[in-house]
């Protein structure tokens, strides 16, 4: 069992498939966590399932409301922060020629902009503990590039690159920041893929098959335990093969 009991972990993005399992694998640590997301129907459920989980709805697209929410999620979680899983983000795929600068800049702006002020505010509340963990969910397609993806790769790309500076800043402060780029996973996004295009992207993963959102959860909690604690500014891919950095 991974070292979290106690520990106070910030989850964004909790109500999706891959966060459902990133809150369920938390709690089995022990973990003081606190789930957040845009759906409040959503985050009651998870608190229904997991009555010691503290909720706050929150959309992180509202970023000059960034620094307020993570002041208020550490006071949930008693006062101090030790980790946070920048997992919220979002598609909205059209082909560059086709894509207008709206689509572009929204994705770049939830994606990109929030997980840096979120990450920000983190590192200001764990420069207090002398140490955190911040782990970024970026993509594997953030690697390959993907067709219809312009502003979601370059999103997930410079989270990467992002997080890499981050690290260098705050090594030497006890604060780890990594990243885990999932492959394809299942979940309800993938299940609207045509059969034709599942196929062509079964074919390019040597394990053969889809992920499960445990495999990133069990990632994140590695990342977020003193197991990785000599790891710093890296990403974890978790794709069955099918990048290899």
């Amino acid at each position: 069992m991974t070292d979290l009991k106690g520990k106070n972990i910030i989850v964004t993005g909790a109500s999706g498939g891959i966060g459902n399992s990133i809150i369920q694998k938390l709690n089995q640590t022990g973990a003081n966590i606190l789930a957040s997301g845009t759906k409040i129907e959503k985050l009651k459920e998870i608190k229904s399932k997991y009555s010691n989980i503290k909720i706050l709805q929150f959309d992180i697209s509202n970023s000059d409301k960034i620094e307020e929410f993570i002041e208020n999620a550490t006071k949930e979680l008693g006062g101090s922060l030790d980790c946070i899983i920048n997992n919220a983000g979002i598609t909205q795929d059209n082909l560059a020629i086709r894509m207008n600068l709206e689509e572009w800049q929204k994705v770049i702006d939830i994606n990109l902009t929030s997980t840096f002020l979120m990450s920000k505010f983190a590192i200001k509340k764990m420069l207090k503990n002398k140490a955190g963990k911040i782990v970024n969910i970026t993509s594997v397609v953030g690697h390959t590039g993907n067709l219809g993806q312009a502003n979601y790769t370059a999103s997930k790309a410079g989270i990467i690159a992002m997080s890499k500076s981050l690290a260098l800043e705050y090594a030497k402060k006890n604060i780890n920041i990594n990243c885990i780029s999932p492959g394809f996973i299942k979940t309800a996004m993938t299940n609207k893929i045509d059969d034709k295009f599942k196929d062509a992207i079964m074919s390019k993963i040597p394990s053969a098959r889809l992920g499960e959102p445990d495999d990133i959860a069990n990632a994140v909690l590695f990342l977020c335990s003193n197991q990785s604690s000599y790891i710093n500014g890296e990403t974890l891919h978790v794709n069955g093969g099918m990048y290899m950095a």
